[in-house]
Order: structure tokens, then sequence, then C-alpha cells
């Protein structure tokens, strides 16, 4: 309590006004800057978001737009009229030539578009799918290419590049043809050329200074045009001629250097453009400082580059810093007003105020219990809220991981199932023509002869998509009884090119009818899917490929279905981490380490389990526990 002679202050005294002053001065700078570098963080942070999503977008289109070819050279290995070409002597290739031309031709119509070649060991090309043009590519010598050197010592490659013959630019795709009747031999190289017309047209309508450079730090498309052909850093010129030779055709790059380090542009990064180049733009943009973001294309081997002005960030952090310094004053001198008026009043209010106090404090203990209690149960609220969100939120992300998965499964096996459909595409394409002839002619016996086999063949087809179909559906997990040989057979279907392909001997020591399950058919064959796949790729090196499904009674009334491959098996840390997320013994790039984790939450959710151990023979065994069927009794034994 003060004092009764002790007087009230109303205003700083005269040797202090000069420090308020500056202290008041101090506080609206550093109000400034705060708040200017805070909204100029939030800006880039902003600005960053938005540029990785558009980047994303623009990669993944531009990606997919290049590299849709890239499984064609595959396909062309398997033609019998290519093999016997390349198998002729050269002086005896002019009567098979035709029919390597028809092939490619054909093949070139179905996918529309790209241009199919085929080379001999020296780099000549002896069959080509424009062989009907003027300026084709037959007869021309690729063998300084480099994706013709690596493809015939044996190694699949692809990369950007310009031929002699069009000067056309395009992406280029190579496979190795090796001739079995010959240990495997390399006797020529499958190529596709892939447009990136549409790629220029997309990239060159960006407004923003983008570029795309190969691994190499050529820009191949740029917006704006004049930089392409450029460099990211200057180079030797026996660098670049060789460059421009092998790959461009002779066309010159290299003649203008950006000068931009790209160094952490994946996270996003602050450059500044040369001024030399501030006519190749927007007027002065060489002295602006830009937002540098990339994206590495996993599929064509280039990074994608897409530079964002700073100019917005800078004006919108200038005008909160002047709002923010402006507020402050305000608020200094409102502070100051009721500082002043609080000083005259408190001399004044201080009797009723000490007649009030007991009355408040009580008052405010309260309000403050009742507060404490308030905020208990509306932060207990939020919490199961936010747990009952979370759990929802995991649900749904596993179910879309697990449908990723399939389809992921799906892709891989595009190959196979398009030359299981060719076969009878091509059957039904003939007889159904046959058929027509024949009834033209008035011969109904044989036409009804040739549309019989013509449903014989659909059915087939059918029996090869139905499977797909089944797994590649979306629903909700719902148990039911399941048959586990079923499941088994179902999951060895979709790998049934990649099992004749890798000469794995599968062993299926399960009945039909034998044991039954109790759990989500589909879930169970995703599962399935990705220990087959996980037990493939790891006997891929192996001299013995032997894949063993068994089932057994296990504890608590389940059946024990045992995975056992012949692989290299597991280390002990391998063990110890297993079904850690985004742990894998993979190489990088090949999977994700996710596979175990959500085949493991799969079968958790209707009360079984997944186990790993290492086989006693080597190798790798994955155990997958599951409920069994209620009409199923507990006492049988091992199939």
């Amino acid at each position: 309590m003060r004092e009764p002679d002790q007087t009230i202050p109303v205003a700083l005294s005269r040797p202090h006004r000069p420090l308020g002053i500056a202290l008041a001065l101090l506080v609206l700078l550093l109000v400034g800057v705060l708040t200017y570098r805070a909204s100029e963080r939030h800006g880039l942070r902003q600005m960053r978001a938005e540029a990785s999503h558009q980047l994303d977008i623009l990669a993944a289109a531009i990606d997919s737009e290049v590299t849709r070819h890239a499984a064609i050279p595959s396909a062309v290995e398997l033609s019998p009229d290519v093999l016997t070409l390349l198998r002729t002597p050269e002086e005896g290739q002019d009567t098979l030539q035709a029919a390597a031309n028809h092939f490619l031709q054909r093949l070139n119509d179905h996918l529309g578009g790209p241009a199919i070649f085929v080379l001999d060991t020296r780099g000549r090309v002896v069959a080509s799918s424009d062989w009907i043009f003027s300026d084709n590519l037959l007869g021309s010598d690729l063998s300084y290419m480099p994706f013709f050197r690596a493809a015939a010592s044996g190694v699949p490659a692809r990369h950007y590049a310009v031929d002699k013959v069009r000067h056309e630019p395009g992406y280029f795709f190579a496979q190795p043809i090796r001739d079995e009747t010959q240990d495997w031999k390399v006797i020529g190289v499958a190529v596709v050329k892939s447009s990136i017309r549409e790629s220029e047209r997309r990239w060159l309508g960006q407004e923003a200074p983008a570029l795309i450079v190969d691994n190499n730090g050529i820009v191949l498309l740029a917006s704006p045009p004049e930089w392409r052909y450029a460099t990211l850093q200057a180079q030797g010129q026996s660098q670049l001629e060789r460059i421009s030779r092998d790959q461009y055709a002779g066309q010159p790059v290299g003649e203008i250097a950006l000068e931009i380090n790209l160094a952490g542009a994946d996270e996003g990064v602050v450059v500044s453009l040369p001024r030399h180049l501030r006519s190749d733009m927007a007027p002065q943009a060489g002295a602006r400082p830009y937002l540098a973001l990339a994206r590495n294309l996993p599929g064509a081997a280039w990074r994608i580059v897409v530079f964002s002005d700073l100019r917005p960030v800078t004006v919108q952090a200038a005008t909160h810093a002047a709002l923010a310094t402006a507020a402050s004053g305000c608020l200094l001198l409102g502070l100051l007003y009721l500082n002043q008026r609080r000083r005259l009043a408190r001399g004044r209010e201080e009797a009723r105020a000490m007649l009030e106090a007991a009355n408040r404090e009580l008052e405010q203990k309260v309000t403050a219990r009742t507060a404490d209690l308030s905020d208990a149960v509306t932060h207990l609220q939020r919490e199961v809220a936010e747990r009952q969100r979370a759990e929802q939120t995991l649900r749904a992300a596993q179910d879309e991981l697990v449908q990723a998965a399939k389809l992921a499964v799906l892709g891989q096996m595009a190959t196979g199932i398009t030359h299981e459909l060719s076969q009878p595409l091509g059957a039904i394409r003939t007889l159904s023509a046959n058929a027509a002839e024949f009834m033209r002619r008035g011969d109904g016996a044989t036409a009804e002869k040739n549309l019989a086999i013509v449903g014989q063949l659909a059915e087939q087809m059918g029996g090869i998509i139905g499977p797909l179909k089944t797994f590649a559906r979306k629903s909700p997990a719902v148990s039911a009884a399941v048959d586990v040989a079923l499941a088994v057979d179902a999951a060895l279907f979709l790998f049934e090119q990649r099992l004749r392909k890798q000469n794995v001997a599968v062993d299926r020591q399960i009945e039909a009818n034998s044991w039954i399950a109790w759990c989500d058919r589909n879930r169970l064959q995703q599962v399935l899917v990705n220990l087959i796949g996980n037990a493939l790729d790891a006997m891929a090196e192996s001299p013995v490929r032997r894949l063993v499904f068994a089932a057994q009674a296990a504890d608590g009334g389940r059946v024990a279905l045992s995975v056992t491959d012949s692989g290299s098996g597991f280390s002990a840390t391998a063990l110890e981490h297993l079904f850690e997320p985004f742990f894998t013994t993979k190489q990088p790039g090949e999977g994700l380490g996710l596979g175990l984790t959500i085949s493991r939450d799969i079968l958790r959710d209707f009360g079984g389990d997944l186990l790993a151990e290492s086989a006693p023979q080597g190798g790798a065994r994955f155990i997958v526990l599951l409920p069994r069927s209620p009409q199923q009794p507990t006492t049988e034994v091992s199939a």
C-alpha cells in the first residue's frame, strides 16, 4: 500500500524522456524488421509449397509422356521375323527385311506415334517402322550413339538424342536382342524413339522461367526457348564437341552458359539469374532473385527446374512490416494514453479497490477453478476426437497403400498379361474375318465352327482377366470363410509369367478344402502377393529357385501358412528390423520398406499375424497365422 505522503507520477521526468523516445523508436524498428523477416519466410514457404505442387504435377506428366513407350523394345525381341532377320547373314537379309519392316510398322501403328527400328551388332539399321517414308532410317549407321554401345554390350539404355537423318530430337529406349539358340548371345538391338513434341508444347506454355536438364548439364527444353542446349555451368570445348557429336547430330551445344548453381534446389534455393541473360526474358529479369525448385525425373534421368520470381514476396513482406510498425506505434500511443489515465485514476480507485479486494479474490478463485475444470473437460473431449480421427485416417491410409501395392503389382505384370492376351486376340481377329467371308459365300457350317472357336478364345481371355479384376478391386475388408489353397493359387496366377521366366519350382503342399480360414480373401491374397514377390526378388541370383507352400494347425485354433524360398535368407540385423517401416534389404529405388509392415497390419486386423525366420535348409520362411473358420473343426492336422 502506498504511503499517504507519496505523490503519484503522471509522466516521465525530463532527463528520462530522450531515453524513452529512443527506446520506443528501437522497439518500432525491431517490430518492423522481425515482421519483415517473418513475412518473408512465410511467403517463401507458401511459394515453395505452390511451386512444389505445380512441379510435381508437371514432372509426373512429362515423365509419363516420355517413358510410356519404354516397354516396346521388349515386345520387338519376341517377333520371329526380327529374330530370323538378325540370324541371317547380311547378304541374305534383303528378302527377310520386308516382313520385319511390316511387323514394326503394325506395332508402331497400334501404339501410335514412336519410331521403332532394329540394329545389327555393327550399329546398322536393318529394319524400321518408317520404311515407307523417303527419309527412313534403313541402312543408317547409329553405332556412334551411346544407347547402341550400351545395349550391344547387353545393358538396356535410354537417353535424349537427335538422329542424323531427320534431325528430330527424341528420347531413345534401347534393349539388347538375345538369341536363345546361340546361348543367349546378343545378335541385335531393338530401339524405340519416343517423341517429345507434347512435352515441348506443355513446356513452352509455362509462364515462369523453367528448364529441363539432362545428366550432362545440358538444357533440353527451356522457357524461354533461347536457352535450349545451353549449359548450367561452363564446360570444356572438347567435352561439348563429344556430346554434340554423340547425341545431337552435330548441333552446337553449350554456346550459352547460364552459370546457375542448383545445389539444394530439391528443397528450394534462392538464385539470381545472370544479368547478361536479361534480354532473353522479361525486362530486368537478371537483376531479380528467384526461388529455384528442382525435381528429378527417374524414368528419363532428367532434372526439371522452375524459377519463381521473389518480388511479390519482398513487396508483401515490406507491406506487412510497414503495417506492423504503424500498428505498433498506435499501440504504444494507446498504451501511453491509458497509462496516463491509469496513473491519474489510481489514487481515486485505490480505496474502493481495497474494499472490494476480498470479494474479488474469492470470485477469481471460483472462476479459476471452474475454468480449469472446463479446460480439462474440453481438452479430454478434443483428445478423444483427435484419436478417433487419427484412427480413421490411419485405416484409410492403410487401405490406400494396399490398393496402391495391388496396382503396382499389376503394372509390373503388364507385359506378361499383354503377351497372354495378344495371341487369343490375333486368333479372334482372323477367325471373325474368315467367318464373315464364309457367310458371304454361303458356307454357314464353316462360319459356325469359326465362331465357336472365337467363343472358346473369349472364355480363355476371361479366365485370364477374371482373377486380375478380383485382385485389383478396391473393397472394404469383410471376413468370410476362405479356402487357403485357392487363395495361394490366385496369388500364384498373378506371377505365372515371372515364375516361368525365372524357372522357379513351386511346391504347393496344400490340398483344396483342407484348410479354411476366417478372413478377407482379397486382403489375404494381397499379403501372399507381397510375400511371393519378395521371395522371387530374393531368389533372383540363386542357382536353385524353389518356392514351398505348406499349412498346419497352430496354437489358439489358428492356421499357420508357411511360405519358404531358397534365396539368401536373413541376417541377424535384418530379422531384428524386418517389420519396421521403411526398412528394406533391396537396392535403393526398388522398394519402400512398407510391404511387410502393411501385410502384418492387414493380418492383425482380422486376428492373424505375420512371422519371419530363416529356413533350416537356407533361405527365408514367412509364417502367416490366420484364424480358423467356425465351420472347420480345430482338431484337424496339417494336410
